[in-house]
């Protein structure tokens, strides 16, 4: 995994330092999915991020849906994915980015499929947390589909 940006260790970061924008690229493989997890998790540590329990374990779920979605429909044109986190003052937005040009709709929920209702998941995820996702073309003809959220939940 390579990882653009760096977080000084020798300090803590002072208030809203924790703002920026952060990309790092990721083999279009399996065990990618819990390793960007795990990366964002770390990246949002090592910033102190004041991110809500709550939102943080949505992200990361969203993190795991996106990156599946990339490793099963996208790795044959795309044999790497890039990752962006992005840090506002007051939300926190993931991106994950493939060259596959097919742009995945949310399907309904469909009791009788095991399958295919990641989008819908992450659709989920982002309107209860007061957020949103959506999904864009790329300039290389790929896509990146992407989910901002609230540093805080709407109640609290």
């Amino acid at each position: 995994m390579e990882v653009r940006g760096s977080i000084p260790h020798e300090q803590p970061p002072a208030p809203g330092a924790y703002e920026g924008v952060w990309r790092f690229t990721a083999p279009t493989v399996d065990p990618s999915v819990p390793l960007v997890r795990h990366g964002v998790r770390t990246l949002v540590a090592d910033l102190a991020v004041p991110v809500h329990d709550d939102i943080l374990h949505g992200l990361l779920v969203i993190v795991s849906e996106l990156v599946t979605n990339a490793v099963k429909h996208a790795a044959v044109l795309s044999p790497e994915l890039g990752v962006e986190v992005a840090v506002g003052p007051d939300w926190i937005r993931v991106a994950v980015e493939d060259q596959h040009p097919y742009r995945p709709k949310v399907l309904e929920t469909d009791h009788a499929r095991t399958g295919g209702r990641g989008l819908l998941l992450v659709y989920a995820i982002a309107t209860e947390a007061g957020g949103s996702c959506g999904i864009v073309q790329t300039a290389t003809g790929g896509k990146m589909i992407w989910a901002a959220l609230p540093l805080r939940p709407p109640d609290g």
